[in-house]
């Protein structure tokens, strides 16, 4: 797809997803054990022979910019890249923050104005999903459209939380409403399911199409409507003023789709993967998702019990261990009976070089973890106890030890953990 550019919008501050935001950017947030959220647009671009791709961000990017110049080379012969553009003052933009998706393009506009381009692929950063946009751009140009969205079936309930589309029987968008609260609201763009059905996807009852933050535009309108206007978001403005001069189209998917938006989502998301029945493969021949290569060592394990776990590369685990329901990041060591469930283990930047502090990165012996999340480069003692609990009420998000979130603690990045340490007595 030589004329086609993708542009991934790294999104805001991520509030909802601190404490793991809070050091770093929404697509830098490590999933599965081994990738970054970002991997998964750009595996998805490169796997549909997109190879022009940049990434807008403006909050904590140095990390992302790091994994990208490290995992993404191209070969000069090419012509691919992945560019980070981080928020700056340029020539006509002002000194402003990007003010939302549509603001963050705008300030962005001279990148993909060049006389190759004719669509612009606009992606998020932070969901999970596998999907080939040459399907997309198919469907874009088969329907002559100006702009195509792409959209999933949702019930009524989760409607709420999207962008829901009203179409004509050709599928053109006729009504745009961003999460409509109401039942008035809902059936103002109900999507009759039979229609839905016709289309080969088996609506399951849903009467709602909602947008997945994926949109193909053809280059000059997207140019000329940014330009001539001073909207700031796709959903809130761009779409509800564009459907009523342009041909906005659909583009229906039905596959494994999330939102990493919170971090309950984000913990679902990774245990999912490790479950032997899960939703999205990480395995696939054809479309296989790509991170950057460490040359690490296969995992060790002695005398250990593991069931329904992802294990990363460079791992040590000692006699003793039992690890269920769980990912264990990069680098993680493991020691001898230590009992790890429900729980995401990020494992460790790099190997320990010299062992002179009295607690060593990784999990002391004995130590007990269930349903928590431990960030980067912990050192956790022996017989540490933390156990997750969904009574528990959320905590100060800027406590420099441990937040919980939706009953979920989360061991802040870099913590030391003493011998004996346990949640109950300090949160």
């Amino acid at each position: 797809m030589k004329n086609a550019v993708a542009l991934i919008l790294g999104g805001g501050r991520g509030t909802r997803l601190a404490p793991l935001t809070s050091i770093r950017s929404k697509p830098a947030v490590p999933v599965a054990g081994k990738y970054r959220l970002i991997d998964i647009p750009i595996s998805n671009c490169l796997n549909s022979e997109i190879n022009k791709i940049y990434v807008l961000t403006q909050f904590l990017s140095v990390s992302l910019h790091s994994h990208i110049r490290n995992s993404y080379t191209f070969d000069k012969f090419s012509g691919g890249f992945v560019e980070l553009l981080a928020a700056q003052e340029t020539a006509g933009s002002g000194t402003d923050w990007y003010q939302g998706t549509a603001d963050a393009v705008r300030k962005n506009l001279i990148y993909f104005n060049q006389p190759d381009i004719d669509y612009v692929v606009i992606l998020s950063g932070d969901q999970l999903y596998r999907m080939d946009y040459q399907d997309l751009i198919a469907t874009h140009v088969k329907t002559g459209a100006d702009v195509t969205i792409s959209c999933m079936p949702v019930s009524r309930e989760d409607a709420k939380g999207f962008g829901v589309m009203q179409l004509e029987d050709s599928g053109r968008v006729k009504g745009f409403v961003e999460k409509p609260q109401t039942d008035a609201e809902i059936d103002t763009v109900r999507t009759d399911p039979d229609w839905i059905a016709s289309r080969g996807i088996d609506s399951k009852g849903r009467d709602c199409l909602a947008s997945m933050g994926i949109y193909v535009f053809n280059k000059e309108l997207l140019i000329d409507m940014l330009s001539d206007s001073e909207y700031t978001d796709f959903g809130k403005e761009v779409f509800p003023d564009t459907i009523k001069t342009h041909n906005v189209q659909t583009h229906l998917f039905d596959g494994y789709w999330e939102d990493i938006g919170t971090i309950k989502s984000f913990y679902d998301a990774n245990l999912n993967l490790a479950s032997p029945d899960a939703e999205f493969e990480l395995i696939s021949i054809d479309h296989p998702i790509y991170t950057r290569s460490r040359f690490l060592p296969p995992t060790q394990m002695s005398g250990a019990r593991i069931k329904n776990s992802l294990i990363a590369d460079g791992c040590s685990i000692e006699e003793g261990a039992v690890i269920e329901n769980s990912i264990i990041g990069l680098r993680t060591i493991v020691g001898k009976n230590v009992t790890i469930k429900n729980s995401i283990i990020m494992g460790a930047a790099d190997y320990e070089r010299e062992y002179n502090d009295e607690i060593p990165l990784g999990i002391g012996e004995d130590t007990l973890i269930d349903g928590a999340i431990i960030d980067l480069d912990c050192r956790i003692g022996k017989n540490v106890k933390i156990i997750g609990n969904v009574d528990q009420p959320d905590s100060d998000v800027e406590h420099p030890v441990c937040v919980v979130r939706d009953g979920i603690p989360i061991i802040i990045k870099k913590t030391i953990l003493e011998d004996g340490w346990n949640l109950n007595e300090v949160i």
